[in-house]
């Protein structure tokens, strides 16, 4: 009577492996993780990052492994997890629309936040597919983009996505054909491609146009619509309502007026 107990206990903290963790996004995720406290990063060996056996024992204790490979190798590394416990989250374009992986945009659709925080295995998005998702989307759902429609999008990014060979490119300076913007992917089958049709809808493959700028990281895309090839009586201020209304309550998306303030 009159005294106290005091229980302490240590909270235990979530482990992470990155397997490729060499690469221009797994140094990022390095970078990030490391400001964390309530998270331990399991690293490899330096000789030993090719040792299948090493790289099995961490991606099965880790709690989450990110995978920073490129597709077949991030699809060996998925055949290497055992531990049925062990999130993955996949950056490369291997399980983007894969059965069984759940896509990484929580802003897709209503219930695609929990689905993430149940799923075990997330294919993390493309940069580009990312932006042109986030516009479609909205405009499929609500009946105002017909799914038949074929759309152009055009999206300028910095060069740090085309990694570290193109990063010293660009930083060596000197050539005068990196200062101004390069288009490429001209044979029209870019790597996003069938996630932007397969999570915005669209039954007709779009006609996409990515360039790269010189500035290291950053995109801008955009996507020009025929309003007389839309639904009918739909206008600007129907597509920001549409925007409006599916991205309610987003932290991370802003729906700016439909008329800039700055022209």
């Amino acid at each position: 009577r009159g005294g106290s107990c005091l229980i302490l206990a240590a909270m235990k903290k979530h482990t992470v492996f990155v397997d490729g963790q060499e690469g221009t996004t797994g140094l990022r995720i390095h970078e990030y993780l490391a400001a964390r406290s309530d998270i331990e990063v399991l690293k490899i060996d330096a000789d030993k990052r090719k040792d299948a056996a090493e790289r099995a024992r961490l991606l099965n204790a880790a709690d989450v492994a990110f995978l920073c490979l490129p597709d077949a190798a991030a699809k060996e590394a998925v055949a290497l997890v055992t531990n049925p416990k062990t999130c993955i989250i996949d950056a490369s374009t291997a399980h983007r629309v894969a059965p069984g992986w759940t896509f990484g945009v929580p802003e897709l659709a209503p219930g695609q936040r929990d689905a993430l925080r149940r799923a075990k295995r997330i294919a993390n998005p493309g940069c580009h597919s990312t932006a042109f998702i986030a516009l479609l989307r909205p405009l499929v759902d609500a009946g105002i983009v017909p799914r038949s429609l074929a759309v152009t999008a055009t999206s300028i990014t910095g060069y740090s996505g085309g990694g570290k060979k193109m990063i010293e490119e660009y930083r060596a300076g000197g050539n005068a054909v990196l200062e101004a913007p390069r288009p490429y992917g001209l044979k029209l089958s870019h790597k996003h491609v069938p996630e932007m049709m397969a999570y915005t809808g669209l039954a007709v493959k779009p006609v996409f146009m990515p360039v790269v700028g010189n500035f290291y990281k950053g995109l801008a895309l955009s996507v020009p619509l025929h309003l007389s090839q839309l639904k009918a009586g739909a206008d600007g201020a129907a597509l920001v309502r549409a925007f409006e209304k599916h991205y309610e309550g987003e932290r991370f998306i802003r729906v700016m007026p439909l008329s800039d303030p700055a022209i």
